[in-house]
């Protein structure tokens, strides 16, 4: 009852806020990067930080340091939705939630080394998250099966966390989907979202990589990983600033220059990354020794760069012939 109860709470919080986003403005108008065409209210994600908050008072307050990094971060994504800020105050913000996230992880212990190469992987990888949100359905379809692969993680190999948590988030990002994973989407997750949304997974991975020790549940953001920095690597062969928006991501050639449907780009990225959780699921279950868990990561790593790279080969090359 109490998650029937949450998801209708959540349900309508996101109603009103998509009113009050509707008065106050606070919409993404389509521009010459954009993969829609029609005015949509943004900032939509706010509710993954709402949905933390209830379980954050139903837990009684665990994770307090956590959840304030939660917060500042989610605010500033906030703030960058209504209006532009600067990416110093971003970056400083970020760093700093991403410190009180390793205090909460208890990272006391690590050389101060240890702790930079650890701030500028996690920082990048939330950024990605932001970076992979542009189409309708990817942000929440790909959250959700993140989720659900933590989710079989802590219910049937090793518990890391409470399985409540993960439920609340699963719910939120449900609610979430009903506004977005759509043809027409009501609403998009904007920076509030897919960076609260990535901070969340980060934490939930970081915790359980530290309690058992195995990075190879790193393959949970795989396809993430291999698009950000495929994309990154062809911008910088051809002379582009990375810094600068653009449409060069796989998922948005697929959607602009291909024209394949939002929904059907989003599912087939989700639908990858399910089967390469379970696959990592599987590959630490059999309890195979050190070299083999590292050789089943290589080969998935390996055979997404060769997807990847000759996707976007036979795109080029077809756009080219036209």
């Amino acid at each position: 009852m109490k998650y029937f109860l949450l998801f209708v709470a959540l349900f309508i919080i996101l109603k009103i806020y998509i009113q009050i986003a509707k008065q106050f403005n606070i919409v993404d108008q389509p521009n010459f990067r954009s993969s829609h065409s029609e005015v949509t209210v943004r900032g939509g994600g706010i509710i993954f930080p709402i949905g933390v908050l209830t379980w954050f008072i139903y837990s009684g307050f665990q994770f307090p340091i956590f959840f304030l990094g939660l917060t500042l971060i989610s605010v500033i994504s906030f703030l960058d939705d209504i209006k532009q800020l600067s990416s110093k105050i971003r970056l400083t913000v970020q760093f700093g939630a991403m410190l009180l996230l390793f205090s909460e992880l208890g990272f006391q212990q690590l050389p101060w080394w240890m702790w930079i190469i650890v701030l500028i992987i996690t920082t990048g990888t939330i950024n990605a998250f932001n970076f992979m949100d542009g189409i309708n359905g990817l942000t929440g379809g790909y959250s959700l099966v993140v989720i659900a692969g933590l989710w079989l993680v802590n219910t049937y190999q090793e518990q890391f966390i409470s399985n409540d948590f993960i439920y609340f988030i699963a719910i939120t990002v449900s609610v979430f989907c009903f506004f977005n994973f759509r043809k027409k989407a009501i609403c998009f997750a904007g920076d509030v979202g897919s960076i609260s949304i990535a901070f969340i997974v980060v934490f939930l991975l970081a915790k359980l990589i530290i309690q058992t020790g195995n990075p190879l549940y790193l393959l949970f953001l795989s396809i993430y990983a291999v698009d950000t920095v495929l994309t990154i690597i062809y911008r910088i062969k051809h002379n582009e600033n990375i810094f600068e928006a653009h449409r060069k991501h796989i998922y948005q050639l697929l959607v602009n220059e291909i024209k394949i449907s939002h929904l059907i780009v989003a599912t087939i990225y989700s639908f990858f990354q399910l089967v390469i959780c379970l696959t990592t699921y599987q590959a630490i279950k059999i309890n195979c020794n050190t070299s083999t868990r590292w050789s089943i990561g290589l080969c998935i790593l390996v055979a997404l760069v060769l997807l990847f790279a000759g996707t976007r080969y036979k795109i080029n090359e077809n756009l080219t012939k036209q």
